[in-house]
C-alpha cells in the first residue's frame, strides 16, 4: 500500500490458502462499506475514520504551542492516563524517536524525558518514576474522558503535589495540560477552575482509537515528533485504505485474514 508499510502474510500461506482469502473479498468489502456508511455496530465511535482530515485545526496549533512550551521549560514530562489514553502515544513516539527514548543522551534527545503514570496501582512505580525524576523541571498531561478513573486520579494527585510543591499553585497551573471531555466531567471541572489548558477527547471518538487526538498528540509533539507530517501521512494511509482494490490493500486483507484464522479458532496473534 505503500513505500514505509506492507502486509506480508507469506509466512501464513501454509495455514491460509488464496481461496480462503478470496472467498472473504464479499464479506470484508460490506464490512468496508458498513463502516464508512456509518451503518455498523458502534457507528457512534467512528470519528477515528475520519480523525485525518477531520480535526480541530484551532486545537491543533494550540498543541504544537503547547508542546514547544514544555520543551523550553521541562526536562520531563509526565503522561497520566490508562489504557488508550497512553499507549497509543507510547506506541509511536518509541516507533518514531527511539525504543529507549528517556534513556537517550540529552544532547541526542533534545527534548524532555517521558514518563507514563496512572496506568496501574503500584506504589513502587510511582515511587520509581519520583526518584528517577529528581529534581528536574517537569509539566503534567492528564488525560482522562471522566477524570474519575481511579489508577489515573490517584497518579494526578500525587504528581500535582508535587508539582504544587515545587512551583506554587500559580506556576503549577501553567504546567498542568488536561485532555478530558469537551464540556463535562470531574476533569473539566477541576481545569475551568484551576485554570489548566485543556485539549478535548472528541464524544465519538473510542480511546484506542484516539492516538491522532490530542490524547496523543501532545505527547507526541513534546517528544519532537513532527506531527504535520504525522497527520500528513495518516490522511494518505486513509485513503489508501478507502480507495485501493481488495487484491492490494493492506488494510483489507489483514482484516480478511485475521478473519479467516479467527475463525479456524485461531484468536491470539503474536
Amino acid at each position: 500500500m505503500s513505500n514505509n508499510i506492507r502486509f506480508d502474510y507469506t509466512k501464513a500461506e501454509k495455514f491460509l490458502s488464496q481461496r480462503e482469502m478470496e472467498s472473504m473479498k464479499f464479506a470484508v468489502m460490506n464490512a468496508k462499506d458498513r463502516l464508512l456508511s456509518g451503518q455498523g455496530e458502534g457507528s457512534d465511535f467512528q470519528g477515528w475514520v475520519d480523525l485525518p482530515v477531520n480535526y480541530d485545526k484551532d486545537e491543533f496549533e494550540r498543541i504544537k504551542a503547547a508542546a514547544k512550551k514544555i520543551q523550553s521549560d521541562s526536562d520531563v514530562l509526565i503522561v497520566i492516563g490508562i489504557g488508550g489514553s497512553y499507549l497509543g502515544a507510547r506506541a509511536a513516539i518509541e516507533y518514531l524517536r527511539h525504543g529507549f527514548y528517556n534513556e537517550m543522551e540529552k544532547e541526542d534527545r533534545k527534548t524532555p524525558q517521558i514518563y507514563y503514570v496512572g496506568n496501574s496501582m503500584s506504589s513502587n512505580y510511582l515511587q520509581d518514576v519520583i526518584d528517577v525524576m529528581g529534581d528536574k523541571d517537569f509539566s503534567i498531561n492528564v488525560i482522562s474522558k471522566s477524570g474519575t478513573t481511579t489508577e489515573s486520579a490517584i497518579a494526578f494527585r500525587i504528581f500535582r503535589k508535587l508539582l504544587v510543591q515545587k512551583y506554587g499553585e500559580a506556576e503549577a497551573a501553567k504546567r498542568i495540560y488536561s485532555t478530558t471531555d469537551k464540556a463535562r466531567g470531574a476533569l473539566k471541572t477541576m481545569s475551568d477552575e484551576k485554570g489548566y489548558e485543556c485539549f478535548v477527547i472528541p464524544d465519538d471518538v473510542g480511546g484506542r482509537f484516539s492516538v491522532l487526538t490530542a490524547v496523543g498528540l501532545l505527547p507526541i509533539a513534546v517528544s519532537g515528533a513532527d506531527i504535520d507530517q504525522l497527520m500528513e501521512g495518516a490522511a494518505k494511509g486513509r485513503e489508501l485504505a478507502m480507495n485501493t482494490a481488495y487484491e492490494e490493500n493492506a488494510s483489507l486483507l489483514y482484516a480478511a485474514a485475521r478473519n479467516v484464522f479467527y475463525r479456524k479458532g485461531k484468536n491470539i496473534e503474536i
